[in-house]
């Protein structure tokens, strides 16, 4: 008896789909072109000129990371339109920290059976993402693996690369007790802890498509999901002016653990959790979870995504300059003498706690 030819699609993999997805989102790619990288889809590489972005004696700086199990939670509730900028943001967000500008971006999408309509919505938020970050989306790929994944589910991953002039590489080597920490308030989770998120939401039994209890008209899931805030606009002026000593991006291992990467071997960080209100999303999670304050600071953003050190006599001017660049700006503490490390304080009736407490982590 013969055999039937088989087919790629026999095998659960559709080339033309591919193609047509190439085509649907080859418009929002171009919508993120920019000096040095003017978009184009199809090659077998995407190319960059960074003497046209304005570069002399440029340093490149490469950052990639995923979104994680945040994924899982937009998957549930079909959601698909903010996982890109999460994508960008934890690409972005840790190249400013170098004080590298982000200059392109590509792209991972698996998923085991491929859905254009999903597969464009994420595509066309990573743009979103990349235009919020002012780099280009130059290319990408889109796996399509049957068996390696359930159902409707995808994974997503980002490799972002950006530049910085040689004597404006960001070390925090010039960081001296007497600076000031200010905090960049924060979306919301942003894109870290969610699998503790996921864990008290099946625990408690919430629903998700409740209304959040805010003024804003979302619902819990709504609010879980939204973007990771995209700070780069905000920061590189006053990065490139050489105004900011340190910048941390608080993602996995929240205040305690990231401040601490950028800080010299002699600075202590001090941070006073008195001076800002922890956002109701980190406080419903909380009480859901009965989790302790010393374990909201090293797992959540707690309502900072970005942390800033300056020297004291720049605190003001670089508060003002960021305010005026939409950031909403906390005075969140200030650097010591010591072992480098951070040491986070409470006090009663902050982060639920009945009493003064403190958590230090050394890096």
């Amino acid at each position: 008896m013969s055999q039937k030819p088989l087919t790629y699609a026999d095998a659960g993999v559709s080339i033309d789909a591919g193609n047509a997805l190439v085509k649907a989102i080859a418009p929002l790619a171009k919508s993120t072109s920019r000096p040095g990288g003017d978009v184009q889809l199809g090659g077998f590489g995407g190319f960059f000129d960074v003497k046209a972005a304005g570069y002399s004696d440029p340093l490149l700086v490469a950052a990639n990371d995923g979104v994680g199990t945040k994924l899982k939670l937009a998957i549930e509730l079909g959601s698909h339109d903010g996982v890109g900028i999460d994508l960008v943001a934890m690409c972005a967000n840790d190249l400013i920290v170098q004080g590298a500008e982000p200059l392109f971006f590509l792209d991972y999408f698996a998923t085991g059976k491929l859905d254009n309509s999903i597969a464009s919505a994420v595509v066309a938020s990573i743009a979103e993402g990349c235009r919020q970050a002012g780099c280009a989306l130059i290319g990408g790929e889109t796996a399509e693996m049957p068996g390696m994944y359930a159902p409707g589910d995808y994974d997503l991953a980002g490799f972002c690369v950006g530049a910085v002039e040689r004597d404006r590489v960001l070390t925090g080597d010039d960081i001296s007790p007497g600076d000031i920490i200010l905090g960049l308030a924060s979306s919301g989770v942003h894109s870290n802890g969610f699998s503790l998120v996921r864990r008290i939401v099946a625990d408690r039994g919430w629903d998700l498509s409740q209304g959040f209890p805010a003024e804003d008209g979302r619902t819990l899931g709504q609010a879980l999901l939204t973007p990771t805030r995209i700070y780069v606009r905000s920061l590189l002026p006053l990065v490139q002016n050489g105004r900011i000593k340190g910048l941390a991006h608080i993602t996995g291992g929240g205040l305690l653990e990231n401040i601490p990467r950028v800080l010299p071997d002699s600075c202590l960080a001090i941070v006073e959790t008195p001076n800002w209100d922890l956002p109701l999303i980190f406080s419903l999670l909380q009480e859901g979870g009965q989790i302790a304050p010393e374990e909201m600071a090293r797992t959540f953003n707690c309502g900072v995504g970005m942390v800033v050190i300056v020297s004291k006599d720049e605190a003001s001017g670089v508060t003002a300059a960021l305010e005026g660049a939409g950031e909403t700006v906390l005075r969140i503490g200030h650097i010591e003498e010591g072992r480098r490390g951070c040491t986070v304080l409470g006090s009663p009736g902050k982060w639920n706690s009945p009493a003064d407490w403190s958590s230090t982590h050394h890096a």
